[in-house]
């Protein structure tokens, strides 16, 4: 029945020609220079070439490619970027739409999922895609009852194909490194891979969307869509209009900018302080701004299928050792990084070396506000890749403790999207207020 690439076989072949191809085109390069053709423009079709097989490839496959792709695509803010033109456009393209599945799929799935007479549960079906993600795609409806909803179809075969993807791309994962320089990209395929089952479980994800859209009725700056039905593979929700936060990344004004990057970092700390639940998919396509009747501009935030349980909220540790980095208590902050296993126990570092290491990257919570930018974020990345560098040294010895890895990635990818925006954040403040540790009397 379904028109998702399956076979593991079939699946491999497409992703193993992704750094193959990367490396055919090199020497299709070669040969053009040498007839004649200048290295510049040689190089920018290459990339072009590039960029444009791996958003059909990924966008194809969807699944764990897919996937790979969406989280990749808020890491382009670190590429140089004379290497990231290409790719930004064509990995920002996941982040809002990929190749749709038919409309005759999608009405089997529907008709297995909801019963044979489930044109009865709407008013109004759309068959055309309004979005396309990495496991599902969304269809706007208007629910018998007169509400405006989207309809979120999970493909068929794909927990096969997210398990087989995701355990291909962690055996090349180091062939892939070109895509994004200086990233590792294992230790992102890894924790993937261990949040499969959660990804595919959409009464897992109605019940995270439920509680983040309780705890945020009425608030005056994020907007969380209701839960109106769920179901095995189908899942409906309200709809939610606004303009997709790729679209102010590529063409909104600076207000707009600053309003979405501060209320992006405000949802950060702010949510799993009200709901106990970290959001752990922040990448473009998921997130919405809205502009109400009164003219505020708010978040709406979209896709729960990915969450952190944190029930006590942001851990304590985090914020003492960010306010001790920040005072410059070099050992004050050596202390906590070790005891929360940052630091093996069987290793020895200089805490002055560690307060140097990490001083850079907390520069945004120093400032009353800081403008984040992606020459920023390169520098960052530049320093801490280059195997020469001091940081580069001391970073290979700093250890992630496995409860750490999902908030130390969402962290990441929000900064990336922070990059991409452009935006003038008061991060401090959103620290001060709700990260516990941060301020000097708790």
């Amino acid at each position: 029945m379904s028109d998702l690439p399956r076979k593991a076989v079939t699946r491999t072949v497409k992703l193993a020609a992704l750094p193959l191809g990367i490396a055919g085109r090199a020497t299709w390069g070669l040969g053009k220079r040498i007839g004649g053709r200048s290295a510049e423009i040689v190089a920018r079709e290459i990339q072009q070439r590039t960029a444009d097989q791996l958003f059909r490839t990924l966008g194809e496959l969807k699944g764990g490619a897919m996937k790979l792709g969406q989280a990749l695509s808020v890491f382009e803010s670190a590429l140089p970027e004379d290497f990231a033109g290409p790719y930004r456009a064509a990995l920002t393209k996941l982040q809002e739409a990929a190749p749709p599945l038919p409309a005759q799929t999608v009405h089997q799935v529907l008709a297995e999922r909801l019963g044979a007479d489930w044109r009865d549960l709407f008013e109004e079906f759309e068959d055309k895609p309004a979005a396309a993600a990495s496991i599902g795609q969304v269809h706007r409806a208007v629910w018998h009852d007169g509400r405006q909803v989207a309809v979120k179809v999970q493909y068929p075969g794909a927990g096969e194909a997210l398990v087989s993807d995701l355990k291909q791309l962690g055996r090349f994962a180091g062939l892939l490194g070109p895509l994004v320089p200086g990233m590792d990209l294992k230790p992102l395929i890894q924790e993937m891979r261990e949040r499969v089952v959660e990804e595919l479980d959409y009464e897992l994800e109605a019940e995270a969307q439920r509680t983040h859209a309780d705890a945020f009725e009425g608030d005056p700056d994020v907007v969380v869509p209701d839960v109106v039905h769920q179901g095995d593979q189908v899942l409906v929700t309200e709809w939610l209009e606004g303009t997709p936060l790729s679209e102010v990344i590529s063409d909104g004004t600076q207000e707009e900018r600053d309003r979405a990057g501060q209320l992006l970092a405000r949802f950060l700390f702010t949510g799993p302080a009200r709901t106990g639940l970290l959001h752990a998919d922040p990448h473009p396509g998921n997130f919405r701004l809205l502009t109400g009747p009164d003219d505020r501009m708010r978040l709406g935030v979209l896709d729960f299928g990915t969450v952190d349980r944190l029930p006590g909220g942001w851990p304590k540790p985090i914020g003492t050792s960010l306010r001790m980095t920040l005072e410059g208590d070099a050992e004050g902050m050596y202390r906590h990084l070790r005891a929360e296993g940052f630091v093996r126990e069987s290793i020895e570092l200089d805490p002055e070396a560690v307060l140097d290491y990490l001083r850079p990257i907390i520069e945004p919570a120093e400032a009353e506000e800081f403008t984040f930018t992606r020459s920023w974020l390169r520098g960052q990345a530049a320093r801490i890749a280059d195997p020469r560098s001091p940081a580069h040294q001391l970073g290979r010895q700093i250890n992630l403790p496995p409860s750490y890895l999902l908030i130390h990635r969402v962290t990441l990818s929000t900064i990336g999207v922070l990059c991409q925006l452009g935006a003038t954040v008061r991060l401090r403040a959103e620290l001060e207020a709700w990260l516990p540790g941060f301020l000097p009397s708790e």
